[in-house]
């Protein structure tokens, strides 16, 4: 048996209230006032796609250090932050990926995580376990429609043949240069063409096509479905499709738009990793999306999908959000509005790309040393163990920090630094199983961050070099958040 055998998702905390958008532009735009209802996701200033893309991997795969078994990582995105650096490779160094795997990135269409699952699905049987994310953070022009239905997210697949939660039974593709939007190279943000055109002689003709080869090739007839997924923008256009396909309304699965907003080539895959926390063995799952043509996949749930359970899953995610008010904020972190930064925020931030390579598991896997001989570990990890009155030489073993939480022993709040959302909150964290770091800490708010709270780590981005446009990631803590009575994160 050949599926999905883990999956998972991330959505950013912020999201941004669209009353709070239309009002601020309701002087250059009026026609968005009935768009004004509900939040879209939002990424912080130090997240991009290869950040959300890590922790959706990482809802995925758990807090299992050994992720030997995976052979490969597919990370299918439009806005990846590298044209010309593998985005891939930089989630299978802070995964702690064995330097064996392949690690590709597949971009150009909205429908490249689907793509990238039927590659994963084709390799699996012989190579062994296929990671497949999907991510996206996509920039609209302000006071846009693109600006209110687009939101920020992340998921992931694991594929393989061991314990497989929803079996691959088949699938559909149509590759057809069909101009829905676009972006060229040296573009910010797509230029898209009319929505009827795109509704009724792209969509319309090109997605039935897809779902009914998907359907056939299964063995399966449109009435068998239980849960269809079609990510669009276009105001109840789902059940418009589901309708043409003979599957049935009740079928048509959420598509998140009033909290999360279309999330772009993740959000397939978003949708099926919140479908699966609920679906039933024996139930029939279509996915699919649009773009550059038009694919279709079709699973099958099995009983082991109720073993398996992601470390946090859309369902929290999407409960944790926390609503952002302030639409200046949103185009600052967007680098749509450019604030004054006074002269600490004028420094060179140059990267030494040898120091990079040669430090690379301690600086993106967060990789510390524990000595052999006092176990006292230590970060950065070198080749003297500096314990006082007992040093040694080479005596340090790799000992992971990403996968471990910790509690804030000390902390402060700066605002006289520049920081893109002041203030800058950092201190001292001691780690479960030893190890004392100077962290810096996200995703918080006055209150949050106390001495004694308890932390996790999230990768995210530590600055960019914005002369060379060279992006420097690192891990920082949060507070592990309460998600239920008697639960947490």
């Amino acid at each position: 048996m050949l599926g999905i055998v883990g999956y998972g998702g991330y959505i950013p905390r912020l999201r941004l209230s669209r009353s709070a958008v239309v009002q601020a532009n309701a002087w250059y735009a009026p026609q968005f006032a009935s768009k004004a209802k509900g939040t879209r996701a939002v990424a912080n200033w130090d997240e991009d796609s290869i950040t959300m893309a890590v922790a959706a991997a990482r809802d995925c795969l758990g807090t299992d250090a050994d992720r030997q078994h995976i052979r490969g990582v597919y990370l299918a995105s439009c806005t990846a932050p590298f044209a010309e650096r593998s985005n891939a490779g930089i989630v299978g160094e802070a995964l702690l990926l064995d330097e064996s795997i392949d690690a590709v990135d597949i971009t150009g269409s909205q429908r490249a995580a689907l793509s990238a699952i039927a590659i994963a699905l084709a390799k699996a049987p012989a190579a062994g376990s296929q990671l497949v994310l999907a991510t996206d953070l996509r920039h609209t022009r302000a006071a846009s429609a693109q600006e209110l239905e687009f939101g920020d997210g992340a998921a992931a697949l694991l594929i393989g043949s061991d314990r497989v939660i929803a079996e691959y039974l088949g699938g559909g593709t149509l590759s057809v240069d069909f101009v829905d939007h676009f972006r060229g190279a040296d573009a910010d943000v797509d230029y898209a063409w009319e929505e009827r055109w795109v509704r009724d002689e792209g969509i319309g003709k090109l997605m039935p096509r897809a779902i009914a080869a998907a359907l056939a090739d299964a063995g399966l007839d449109a009435a068998a479905v239980d849960h269809f997924i079609f990510p669009s923008t276009i105001a109840k256009l789902d059940a418009q499709l589901a309708n043409t396909c003979g599957i049935r309304a009740d079928a048509v699965v959420d598509n998140l738009a009033g909290g999360v907003g279309d999330t772009g080539t993740a959000h397939a895959l978003l949708m099926l990793a919140h479908t699966l926390e609920y679906a039933t063995p024996g139930q029939v799952i279509v996915v699919s999306q649009f773009g550059s043509g038009a694919q279709a996949l079709v699973f099958r749930v099995t009983a082991s999908v109720a073993a398996f359970r992601p470390v946090k899953g859309a369902a929290t995610w999407l409960a944790r959000g926390v609503e952002e008010t302030s639409y200046t904020k949103f185009l600052a972190f967007r680098q749509q509005l450019m604030l004054e930064r006074g002269m600490r925020g004028e420094q060179d931030k140059k990267t030494a790309l040898s120091t990079l390579y040669r430090h690379r598991r301690s600086i993106l896997g967060f990789v510390a040393g524990r000595c052999a001989i006092t176990e006292d570990v230590h970060f950065p990890p070198s080749r003297l163990s500096y314990t006082p009155g007992a040093p040694a030489l080479d005596t340090q073993e790799p000992h992971p920090l990403a996968e471990r939480q910790g509690t804030v022993l000390s902390w402060s709040a700066e605002y006289l630094s520049y920081y893109p959302s002041p203030p800058q909150y950092y201190g001292q964290v001691d780690f479960d199983g030893g190890g004392r770091v100077l962290m810096e800490f996200v995703d918080v708010a006055r209150g949050d961050i106390e001495s004694g709270t308890r932390v996790e780590m999230v990768f995210r981005i530590k600055d960019v070099d914005e002369k060379r446009g060279f992006v420097r990631y690192f891990w920082k803590a949060t507070p592990v958040r309460s998600t239920a009575v008697g639960q947490t994160e």
